[in-house]
């Protein structure tokens, strides 16, 4: 094998997120529910023989020491290996967005290039190697929606009713860093459990039909600090609550999400300000390379 083209790298959307903690080593304890979208980045990868690795990036430039390019690096050195690859992105998922678009890239690469150079290395080593270059990695990898606890690292599979959700991400972006050193981030919220969520998912929805309820649960812990950072969080709030949705921030990024009616289309939405992005998306029941790596 010489080329794997047309590799898809979906986003995902947080429907909540819950500080519970923090570590003595400052790491946050979260829960959240992670959930795959269909607003997806596009890898080419193929092999060279020179073990060089290279990126080209065939939309929005990257930097040049991207994740997805660690993550290859990271596969190398771990395997030993004396091929090397050249990795196209079609960059779609907007950047500090909340939406793990990196993490995805990164976890695509390390699938691809798993197949590619012949390694055969289990999901576990992949996850391993994934969790150095981000916490969301990992969940990527397993390609399941999932209820998240810890540090980002104990990951459990749900299943999730389908839905559509409306996604908006201002021109502005986020620094992840400056949300969790916020003097003001709620870091006490209690436990949630997982039941919980799932008998909110099985209620009946709460506004037109054909709208999750899942989106509904819970809250967002980062968002007040978000929006007093960065006040386009609040206008894109503002924006999709005129439509009749209730919206929230997804991660920590500046994108916000409203579950919408399963047959609202991108046209029926107005005009957004100057820059931003406005995509209507499907979950996904699961990742489209899920099975890439044996368990």
């Amino acid at each position: 094998m010489k080329a794997i083209y047309d590799l898809p790298a979906p986003a995902k959307l947080n429907l909540f997120l819950h500080i519970t903690g923090r570590r003595p080593d400052g790491y946050h304890l979260l829960q959240s529910v992670f959930m795959l979208v269909d607003w997806c980045d596009t890898l080419h990868v193929e092999r060279r023989a020179d073990g060089l690795l290279s990126r080209e990036d065939l939309t929005t430039p990257l930097p040049a020491d991207d994740l997805v390019l660690r993550a290859a690096k990271a596969l190398q050195a771990a395997a030993g290996v004396p091929h090397g690859a050249h990795i196209g992105i079609e960059k779609r998922v907007p950047a500090q967005a909340g939406m793990g678009g990196g993490s995805s890239d990164a976890a695509t690469c390390l699938l691809a290039l798993n197949r590619l150079w012949g390694l055969d290395l289990p999901l576990s080593t992949l996850e391993r190697i994934g969790l150095t270059l981000g916490a969301d990695v990992p969940f990527f990898l397993r390609g399941r929606n999932a209820w998240v606890e810890g540090i980002g690292e104990q990951i459990t599979p749900i299943e999730l009713p389908a839905g559509r959700f409306a996604v908006v991400k201002p021109t502005e972006g986020l620094d992840t860093r400056q949300i969790f050193a916020a003097s003001d981030l709620q870091r006490s919220t209690p436990a949630a459990i997982i039941s919980g969520f799932a008998a909110h998912c099985k209620e009946e929805p709460k506004g037109p039909e054909g709208i999750s309820p899942a989106g509904l649960f819970g809250r967002n812990d980062l968002q007040p600090v978000a929006q007093r950072l960065c006040p386009a969080v609040t206008e894109a709030i503002e924006w999709l609550g005129v439509q009749g949705f209730e919206a929230r921030m997804t991660g920590s990024g500046s994108a916000v999400f409203a579950a919408v009616p399963f047959d609202a289309l991108d046209a029926e939405l107005p005009p957004t300000p100057q820059g931003w992005q406005v995509r209507v998306c499907s979950n996904l029941a699961v990742h489209p390379l899920v099975g890439w790596a044996a368990g």
